[in-house]
C-alpha cells in the first residue's frame, strides 16, 4: 500500500549521544498517557451499550492490539511519527447512547459499519468531503452535549462514594496545576488504590481468571436504530474530533499525514476489533504531539521511533487490560464514571468553545447541544443523531430567513 507522505531525513546536526533514547521514552509516555487517561471512558462506553464485564475487557484488549499493530505498520512504512488511538469521543458517545435494539450484538454490528465507513473514507474522496461539509460548530456542539452528562459524573459521585472521590478530585486538581499531562493518570492511580483498599477492608477478592487477558467473540446483529444511533454518530465524531485534528497536529510539526493509508489501516483495525468488542480506531490527536514534537528529540528524522515504540507499548499494555478492567468493575458505583468525567473535561471545554465561536452559528449549535445532552431516544435511535439533525434544520431555517434581508440591504 503506497504512502503519499515524504520521508523526513535524519538531521546530521542532531547530537549523536541522543541516539534513540529520547524518542523511545517519548513513545512510552505517549502510550502510557493515552491508555491511562482514557481506558476508563472506553470501559464505561462499552458497558453502557450492553457489554458485560468480560466483553468490555475483551473490547479494551482488542483495541490495544489493533492500535499497537497499526502504529507499528504505519510508522515503519512511512518513517513518520504517526500514532493511533481508540476513539475517546466515540466511547463517550456510547456511554450516553444506551443499549440499542438488539442489545450488545447490535452494538457490535454498528462498530463494523463504522469500520467500513472509515476505510471507505480513505478510498472515496467525496465521502471525506461530505464529512468536512458538516458545519464544525454543530459537530462540536453534538460532542459537547454528549460529554456533558459524563463530565457531571465526578460531582454526582461525591454523593455516592465521597471517601473515594474526594482524594481523586484533589489529586487531579494538584496535578493539573503542576503536571497537567499526568493529572488524569494520577487521578486514576488514586482511584485504583482506593478500590484496592476497599476490597481489602470488605474482604472481597477479584477472581484470578478475570485478571488474564482474553478475547471474546460476539456475532454481530443488525438494526436500523443501532446504525443510525451508534454507527453514524460514532463515525462522525471519530472523523471530526480525532482523524481531522490528528492530521492537523502532525502538520503543525511539519509532517504530512499519510491520509489514505491511515484511513485504511484504522478502518481495517476497527473491523478486526469490532467482533471482539472494540468500537473504533483512529489517528491520535492530543497525544500525537508527544511523539511528533520536540519531546521526541531534536532530530525530526528519528521521531518516527517514538511512534513505533508507542505501538510496542500498546501491545504490552494489552496484557494488563483485563486486570485493570476487573479492578474497575469491582469499584463502587460512580467511581469509574468520575475518572472518565475528569478525562473528558478538556475535550468538553474545547468542543463547547468551538461550538460557540461563530456568532452566526450559535443558535443551531445550542439546539444541537441541548438535544444531545437531553438523552432523547426516539424510534430506537439515540440523541446524537437527532441532535445533529435538529441543529442542521435550525441552521437551514435561520439561513433562509437571513437571505432576503441581505438582498434587501444590498
Amino acid at each position: 500500500m503506497p504512502l503519499s507522505s515524504p520521508r523526513i531525513s535524519r538531521d546530521p546536526a542532531a547530537p549523536v549521544s541522543e541516539g534513540l533514547v529520547k524518542p523511545a521514552m517519548a513513545g512510552i509516555v505517549t502510550a502510557l498517557v493515552g491508555f491511562t487517561s482514557t481506558f476508563a471512558v472506553v470501559l464505561s462506553g462499552l458497558r453502557a451499550v450492553g457489554a458485560n464485564p468480560q466483553q468490555a475487557s475483551s473490547g479494551l484488549l482488542a483495541l490495544c492490539l489493533v492500535v499497537g499493530a497499526g502504529v507499528l505498520f504505519l510508522t515503519w512504512r512511512s518513517r513518520l511519527p504517526v500514532t493511533l488511538a481508540w476513539s475517546t469521543p466515540g466511547a463517550a458517545l456510547l456511554a450516553v447512547a444506551g443499549v440499542p435494539d438488539g442489545g450488545w450484538p447490535a452494538a457490535v454490528g454498528a462498530f463494523l459499519v463504522t469500520g467500513v465507513l472509515i476505510a471507505v473514507t480513505g478510498l472515496v474522496r467525496p465521502l471525506g468531503r461530505l464529512i468536512s461539509s458538516i458545519p464544525a460548530p454543530l459537530a462540536q456542539a453534538m460532542l459537547a452535549g454528549v460529554l456533558l452528562p459524563l463530565c457531571l459524573a465526578p460531582v454526582e459521585a461525591l454523593q455516592t462514594a465521597p471517601l473515594l472521590v474526594v482524594p481523586i478530585l484533589l489529586c487531579w486538581l494538584l496535578l493539573s496545576k503542576f503536571a497537567p499531562r499526568w493529572a488524569v493518570p494520577g487521578a486514576l492511580a488514586v482511584a485504583l488504590a482506593g478500590i484496592v483498599v476497599e476490597l481489602v477492608v470488605d474482604g472481597r477478592a477479584v477472581a484470578a481468571d478475570g485478571l488474564l487477558p482474553g478475547l471474546e467473540w460476539t456475532a454481530p446483529a443488525w438494526s436500523v436504530g443501532a446504525v443510525a444511533g451508534i454507527a453514524l454518530p460514532l463515525y462522525i465524531v471519530t472523523m471530526a474530533s480525532q482523524n481531522v485534528p490528528g492530521v492537523a497536529v502532525l502538520g503543525s510539526f511539519g509532517y504530512r499525514a499519510p491520509w489514505r493509508a491511515s484511513m485504511l489501516v484504522t478502518g481495517a483495525g476497527t473491523l478486526l476489533a469490532a467482533p471482539f468488542g472494540g468500537h473504533a480506531v483512529n489517528l491520535a490527536a492530543l497525544s500525537a504531539a508527544l511523539a511528533a514534537g520536540e519531546e521526541a528529540g531534536a532530530d525530526r528524522g528519528r521521531r518516527w521511533v517514538a511512534g513505533f515504540v508507542s505501538g510496542l507499548a500498546y501491545l504490552l499494555l494489552g496484557a494488563f487490560s483485563a486486570g485493570l478492567a476487573a479492578l474497575v468493575a469491582a469499584a463502587p458505583a460512580g467511581v469509574l464514571e468520575a475518572v472518565a468525567g475528569l478525562a473528558l473535561l478538556g475535550t468538553l471545554a474545547g468542543s463547547a468553545a468551538s461550538a460557540l465561536a461563530e456568532p452566526g452559528e450559535r443558535t443551531g449549535a445550542v439546539v444541537t447541544f441541548l438535544v444531545a445532552a437531553s438523552g432523547l431516544s426516539f424510534l430506537g435511535i439515540g440523541a446524537a443523531f437527532w441532535a445533529l439533525l435538529a441543529g442542521l434544520l435550525v441552521r437551514e431555517v435561520l439561513k433562509a430567513r437571513k437571505k432576503p434581508q441581505g438582498k434587501a440591504a444590498g
